[in-house]
């Protein structure tokens, strides 16, 4: 084998490994987007929003956890269902991130995954030691 085909081959293999990597990377991301255009799109993307205390349930023979987020931009709300293990200090939620697809026929968003981000241990560090000063 010459030295020119080693190098095309070698330059084939990197082009078809590159391709690999950014079709897998591109199944794996999913798009914010604002609840209106979650509703119109008919696939998966991510939708963010605050919990509304109060609205939650979960029924623990269907591992179905329901509840409401309100965007923050518009201030619309949004009823998301989740099945699988409700998360850890979900009531206790600054924002939640749920990544899945509307569903018109139930006029909610039903989430694959996930994400609730809770108030940080060190939030409120600041104001005690200015209060203690």
């Amino acid at each position: 084998m010459s030295k020119r085909t080693t190098y095309i081959l070698g330059a084939l293999l990197l082009c078809l490994f590159a391709a690999f990597a950014y079709a897998s990377f591109r199944a794996t991301v999913y798009q914010y987007v604002p609840f209106e255009k979650a509703v119109a799109s008919g696939r998966t993307v991510q939708v963010a929003g605050g919990l509304e205390k109060g609205t939650s349930s979960y029924d623990d023979k269907e591992q179905a956890l329901r509840f409401v987020i309100k965007e923050e931009s518009s201030g619309k709300t949004m009823t998301v269902r989740y099945h699988g293990v409700k998360p850890g200090n979900f009531e206790d939620a600054v924002s939640i991130v749920a990544v899945g697809r509307y569903e018109p026929a139930r006029t909610e968003f039903a989430a694959e995954k996930l994400l609730v981000k809770c108030p940080s241990k060190y939030q409120g560090a600041e104001v005690e030691e200015k209060v203690y000063d």
